[in-house]
Formats: C-alpha cells, sequence, structure tokens
C-alpha cells in the first residue's frame, strides 16, 4: 500500500501549492507542513479515540496518564485498568467504553491492527468502524497518521472544515458536499492538503 515518506511528502506540497493559490498561500505564510505520523498499533488508536471532539492538549493529557498507570501499553494490559483508574486519568465513561471494545477486538483477531499497514484504506476503514465507537473521522485520522496514507480527506475534521472556510473565503461553514467536492482537486495527495489546512489553523 501506498506510504508517504518524508520526501514524498515533500514532493506532494510543491505539487498541490503550484495548483492552488491559497494553498501556496499558507506555505509562504506559515512554511510547509511537516509529515504528522505516530507509529502503528493499539496505543495510537486509543489515542485518536481520546482526541475526540476535545482539545489537543486534553488528549494528551489524557493518553500520557493512562500510558504511566501501564507497565506496556498493551490492549491485555489495557484491559486490566479497571473503570475508577480510567476516569481518574480524564477517560470518559463513552470513551472507555471504546477503547475497551477495541482492546478486545484486538486480543480476539476482529481487529489484525499489525495487519493494516498491508490492507487497502477501504478495508481497514471497514475493519475500524465495525467498532463500536470509531467512525470515520478516527478511521481516516488512523490511516493518516499511523499507516501514512497519502489520499484521505477527513471531512468531519473540525479543524480542516475551519481552515477551509477561512482559507476558500466561505461566508458560512461549508456543508459536506462542498468540503468533499473541494476534496476532489486534491488527489491523490488529500491527505497532504489537509496537513495544509491544519497547518493554517494551528496558526490562526
Amino acid at each position: 500500500m501506498a506510504r508517504l515518506t518524508h520526501a514524498s511528502y515533500a514532493e506532494a506540497v510543491e505539487t498541490l501549492i503550484a495548483g492552488d493559490r491559497d494553498l501556496a498561500r499558507v506555505v509562504a505564510r506559515h512554511g510547509p507542513p511537516k509529515l504528522l505520523s505516530r507509529p502503528p498499533g493499539f496505543p495510537t488508536l486509543v489515542y485518536i479515540i481520546f482526541e475526540q471532539q476535545v482539545s489537543l492538549a486534553s488528549a494528551k493529557s489524557t493518553y500520557d496518564k493512562v500510558a504511566a498507570l501501564l507497565p506496556e501499553f498493551t490492549a491485555e494490559a489495557y484491559l486490566q485498568l479497571s473503570d475508577e483508574a480510567l476516569r481518574a486519568a480524564g477517560v470518559s465513561r463513552q470513551k472507555a467504553r471504546y477503547t475497551r471494545l477495541v482492546a478486545e477486538a484486538t486480543i480476539a483477531g476482529d481487529l489484525p491492527i499489525h495487519a493494516l499497514g498491508r490492507k487497502p484504506d477501504e478495508e481497514v476503514r471497514t475493519l475500524l468502524t465495525a467498532i463500536t465507537g470509531i467512525g470515520n473521522w478516527t478511521a481516516d485520522v488512523y490511516l493518516m497518521l499511523a499507516l501514512r496514507r497519502p489520499d484521505l480527506w477527513p471531512v468531519g475534521d473540525l479543524a480542516l472544515v475551519k481552515a477551509a472556510t477561512a482559507i476558500k473565503s466561505r461566508p458560512h461553514k461549508p456543508d459536506k458536499l462542498w468540503l468533499e467536492n473541494l476534496g476532489e482537486r486534491y488527489r491523490p495527495y488529500r491527505s497532504v492538503a489537509t496537513g495544509i489546512f491544519w497547518r493554517h489553523y494551528l496558526h490562526s
């Protein structure tokens, strides 16, 4: 499966800004985005679930507290944590349930997490979203960050929506169809375009 490298990411940025002056302005103002990546596996998927609908700082704080409770961040060790311990670390009851389901699916083999890198995007998405608590946003972000897939466009991502609204001078929050159509112009590097939009959001 295609996997972005630092070199191919930089090349994709150049291709995108050559074809879109709005993205070119972002890169000229803030510099090119760096390839964002995390190690594939159970810990990263849990981290992304913690990031659902909260700030990045809040999610990192929760993740760090949970990691400190574990001798090793594995699905087996995670299931040994009590609900009280997870709540004390900042994990909501809902996210505790979701992440436990991920751990159980990983152990049972229903989620072959270490083999996802050898599967196409849609198959990865299907396997991930079969688990309660994992929607398209979580699956897309895992594909982008952990598997470094080049062509993801997470239309449900709030940072992407806000950045696209500003960069493309939209008077109102765009709907899903408009965002999907916008993403079409950035194929086959929509993940890289997302990185440029995120860069604008982080600096705005």
